[in-house]
């Protein structure tokens, strides 16, 4: 299993709309996102630094999804 890369907020969310989810709204520094097939909800915290690996698995696992796939969204 690679190791999760640090990745900016900004890419975070685009990997989420890749993987099917809209942006919701957005309340203060976080940035809330659905998808409308499972209505699955995930925040993710909207600031100009790396998120920790910590909290990107954190938003990952909430998303429904494997490391694996994430990554795969990354790119």
């Amino acid at each position: 299993m690679p190791r999760l890369p640090t990745v900016k907020p900004r890419q975070v969310v685009q990997a989420l709309e890749r993987a099917g989810f809209e942006i919701d709204r957005q309340t203060g520094s976080h940035i809330v996102l659905r998808r409308a097939s499972d209505n699955r909800r995930v925040v993710v915290p909207w600031h100009n630094r790396d998120l920790g690996r910590g909290l990107t698995l954190r938003i990952i696992k909430s998303a429904g999804l494997t490391r694996d796939q994430f990554i795969q969204l990354l790119r």
